[in-house]
């Protein structure tokens, strides 16, 4: 799963009231009945998924101790898939090798 707070573009030391307005907007934004891209549908579902887990405390808690503890085995392939994640964001599609 791709980092969620990259996804909704908010620290990790976001509030909890940081975090529900971005996203409002990127829900309303990426809405598949307002966005008639085809990938509006996943990036909406990313967005939800996204503000499921750190509106709930203990979900965010967990998720930030598990971050926190992770070890990157190939910097490499977490380099690529940051920046596809940015670029994602801006709605620019980047091939996958």
């Amino acid at each position: 799963m791709e980092n969620p707070y990259t996804i909704l573009g908010v620290s990790p030391t976001a509030t909890s009231e940081e975090i529900k307005k971005a996203y409002r907007s990127l829900a309303m934004r990426h809405h598949p009945d307002r966005n008639a891209h085809a990938s509006a549908e996943s990036r909406f579902n990313a967005i939800k998924m996204a503000y499921e887990l750190l509106s709930d405390p203990k979900k965010r808690a967990e998720y930030n101790q598990s971050i926190n503890n992770r070890i990157i085995i190939d910097p490499e392939q977490e380099a690529l898939s940051l920046w596809h994640a940015l670029f994602n964001r801006c709605g620019i599609m980047l091939p996958r090798n």
